[in-house]
């Protein structure tokens, strides 16, 4: 593959996965009253919900920040810049890291029955692995395959 060929994929690419993460937020946005957390949550104690409550919010900053920092350091990302590529190497391991907990903490049992629920689990873990890819596929285009041409 051409390094012109590449750089238009990985343009188009990180146009898509910078949309991607704001995909994941209007999923998240459901979770609340599809896992009916006001009935769960309320059996915690103050102190636990709002630690919950808080983890959530900064979770969602973070996938606000990943989605805004690849579609406005776009450039930065397509020409290679080092702390555009620290950048994609914090975010392809976050999304690896999700994958990872996914297959190997939950169990199958853990999830909410439903078909809506498989649905919706399966579309988010394939966005997710696409996600992990884009950003690692990057990296190892800028860092390797790039660099020797």
């Amino acid at each position: 593959m051409t390094n012109s060929l590449a750089e238009r994929l990985f343009n188009l690419d990180l146009w898509l996965a910078g949309a991607g993460h704001f995909v994941i937020l209007i999923a998240s946005a459901q979770v609340p009253s599809r896992l009916r957390w006001k009935q769960d949550l309320a059996q915690l104690m103050p102190f636990n919900r709002k630690l919950l409550w808080v983890q959530g919010s900064f979770t969602v900053l973070t996938i606000i920040a990943f989605g805004t920092l690849t579609l406005v350091l776009h450039e930065e990302l397509l020409r290679g810049d080092r702390a555009a590529l620290g950048l994609a190497c914090f975010i392809g391991s976050y999304w690896t890291a999700r994958v990872l907990v996914d297959a190997f903490y939950f169990s199958h049992e853990d999830w909410p029955k439903g078909k809506e629920f498989v649905i919706g689990h399966t579309l988010l873990t394939c966005l997710f692995v696409a996600l992990a890819g884009s950003y690692w596929s990057l990296v190892l285009w800028q860092v390797w395959l790039r660099a020797k041409s």
